[in-house]
């Protein structure tokens, strides 16, 4: 049986704060927290980046014939998800939150709305169309598997000496 911390907290409490910082650590590329947090967050985020990894080139490609307004037959490309690589968007879907738009800042917003455009879930995309190709070409240099993040150990935190840690996505 997996061990995992229960981080003084009730079930579901535990699980929101991990899905949260799993969503921001994604997202924001790196967020500060405590080691023990952090060293959960790490396992989650890594099997998100692994299952982005794997689908995330797994396309289908195919035509459809149709008639335009004049009449005229046209023959269209489509581009769609195989069904592995739906299965897994809906599984990262299920786990991971949406990053609302109204929280970001003026500046931030046209960046958002350029990275979005008009989905519902902009950290699922994040993870199929920037990380997941950028850690493949990472695995094929180096000829590994896992270890996406990084926890660097910053000192303890005031008031009650927890040791606090940032984990950034390498």
């Amino acid at each position: 049986m997996a061990y995992k911390r229960k981080l003084g907290r009730t079930a579901d409490q535990r699980k929101a704060l991990l899905r949260n910082q799993v969503t921001n650590l994604i997202w924001y590329g790196r967020i500060q927290t405590t080691e023990a947090k952090a060293k959960e967050v790490r396992r989650i985020a890594d099997r998100m980046i692994t299952l982005a990894i794997k689908e995330c080139d797994n396309t289908v490609n195919t035509t459809k014939e149709t008639h335009n307004d004049k009449g005229q037959l046209m023959t269209l490309e489509v581009v769609n998800d195989a069904p592995s690589k739906l299965h897994a968007r809906r599984m990262m879907m299920a786990y991971l939150y949406d990053i609302p738009q109204a929280r970001l800042s003026e500046e931030k917003k046209a960046e958002f709305k350029a990275r979005v455009k008009d989905n519902k879930h902009p950290v699922v995309e994040k993870l199929f169309r920037e990380i997941g190709p950028k850690y493949k070409a990472r695995n094929a240099e180096k000829n590994c598997a896992g270890g996406y993040t990084r926890i660097v150990k910053v000192g303890p935190r005031r008031g009650d000496a927890a040791e606090m840690v940032i984990l950034e996505l390498i």
